[in-house]
């Protein structure tokens, strides 16, 4: 290896989002993996994902409208706590001012099952909506987001 000048790279470790195996309460399907949108800010979809950095893993929490298919809410943390989705949903909300009965379904994670998220959206009306397990909450949804 040294005569070729080949060095042997380290594998990065894998890195989880979503820890499904908590005590807290998880809401039904309503969404029933039918993503389509009838009007903008009548259903969103969100998600946790990664990105690696220089100084490491970079959390990223994103909410989508199903019916245009943007990213309406996002926020990226060094840390994966409820705080990450919740800043996104503040930030989607203040954005959006959406009515009360606005469907906001994700997987069924620890982040969105917390008290403090679900407080914010009964708060606001929002009807939330979990994953069965196994499934990824938007994966389908976000086929579509590279439109202008």
């Amino acid at each position: 290896m040294r005569k070729y000048a080949v060095r042997a790279e380290p594998a990065r470790r894998l890195v989880t989002s979503t820890d499904s195996a908590h005590a807290l309460p998880v809401a039904p399907n309503v969404l029933e993996r039918d993503f389509v949108a009838g009007s903008a800010n009548a259903r969103w979809c969100c998600d946790i994902t990664y990105v690696w950095t220089r100084e490491g893993w970079l959390y990223l929490s994103v909410v989508l409208d199903l019916f245009s298919r943007r990213i309406v809410g996002w926020t990226t943390s060094a840390s994966l706590d409820r705080s990450l989705v919740i800043a996104a949903l503040k930030g989607a909300l203040s954005l959006r001012h959406p009515a009360p009965g606005l469907l906001c379904h994700s997987d069924r994670g620890s982040q969105y099952a917390s008290g403090e998220y679900q407080a914010l959206l009964a708060e606001r009306g929002i009807v939330c909506s979990m994953s069965r397990r196994g499934n990824c909450a938007c994966k389908p949804a976000c086929a579509g987001t590279t439109r202008r």
